[in-house]
């Protein structure tokens, strides 16, 4: 597949502090592409260096086969996390207005501006102005920005942030929607779950280095098997289990355990040795990792603990 975004020893940094560091990784056309980490982690500072709103102080950087420039934008749709948009305008001359920047004809940012209002429901304001919306109707209308010239680049940065679950679900669809006509969808956010209903792959962040990169599957797989097992004995001193942790109390004799294995125990052969060995079960139930899981692992701190900003600069790498 085609590398739509790649970066190459990227660094940034402001003035002693390193927002970036070394970062590698590149971005295949027509996934979606999860770019995870806690506050502080170096999203913010990456996605704007792919975007040539700043510049890297070392590495280099190729979106769809070129540079970082003004040339990228008609193909590349962006969503801010801080949000942003001109109050006094209308719904529709906002949406017009960004398309235009995009190198579209009025025409056509218009036409295409009332179908995504049409679609977000918002057909009977797009001659309202932004300032007399409410705040997720807003919200509805700065996705429109981005989506107007249906761009080939989709990025997103924190998108999630301030929505309500109705439009994190309207959102979501989106973003769905953008990949299944083939665009390249990156968004960041320090929400797992977002990351696990909507991305082929997926990086992790943290301090501006690059801890993991690759698929859910090969993400979950740097974690040793867990299971949950309900068993008369325990199965502490069966080969294979590294831990076995009693939870709850014990019922007519029967214990629940969480069970950690040893790295490469695949939970078949735990089933298999306490068959072998006599070791009666009630229930034997592998436990899925989730992303969050896999974050604590690798990077050790929740993806959503706040970083403080110690001065202005780090607030830029935010």
């Amino acid at each position: 597949m085609t590398q739509l975004l790649e970066l190459t020893g990227v660094t940034k940094r402001f003035d002693a502090f390193t927002a970036v560091d070394d970062l590698s990784f590149s971005v295949r056309e027509g996934e979606v592409f999860g770019f995870l980490g806690g506050n502080g982690a170096g999203k913010t500072t990456t996605l704007r260096m792919v975007l040539d709103i700043i510049r890297p102080t070392g590495g280099t950087i190729s979106v769809m086969g070129r540079a970082p420039g003004r040339e990228n934008s008609r193909d590349i749709g962006f969503l801010p996390e801080e949000r942003g948009l001109y109050r006094q305008m209308t719904a529709i001359d906002t949406i017009t207005y960004f398309g235009r920047l995009k190198g579209m004809t009025a025409a056509a940012a218009r036409d295409h501006g009332r179908e995504l209002l049409t679609r977000f429901e918002l057909g009977d304001h797009e001659k309202t102005a932004v300032e007399k919306l409410s705040k997720g109707m807003a919200q509805k209308v700065q996705l429109a920005t981005a989506l107007v010239n249906r761009p080939r680049l989709l990025i997103l940065d924190e998108p999630f942030s301030g929505l309500d679950p109705v439009n994190q679900g309207l959102l979501e669809n989106e973003i769905l929607h953008a990949a299944q006509r083939g665009a390249t969808v990156i968004f960041s956010t320090h929400v797992m779950q977002h990351a696990e209903r909507l991305c082929d792959r997926l990086l992790l962040l943290a301090k501006g280095r690059k801890r993991f990169e690759g698929t859910q599957d090969e993400a979950r797989a740097t974690l040793p098997a867990q299971l949950d097992i309900v068993a008369r004995t325990s199965p502490a001193t069966l080969p294979g289990v590294a831990n076995a942790a009693p939870l709850g109390t014990t019922i007519d004799g029967w214990q629940e355990y969480r069970v950690s294995l040893d790295p490469g125990v695949d939970p078949g052969d735990l089933l298999l040795r306490c068959t072998e060995g006599g070791v009666p079960l009630r229930r034997f139930e592998p436990r899925r990792a989730t992303l969050h899981d896999v974050f604590l692992h690798l990077v050790g701190t929740a993806p959503d603990a706040a970083t403080p900003d110690l001065d202005p600069n780090r607030r830029a790498a935010a």
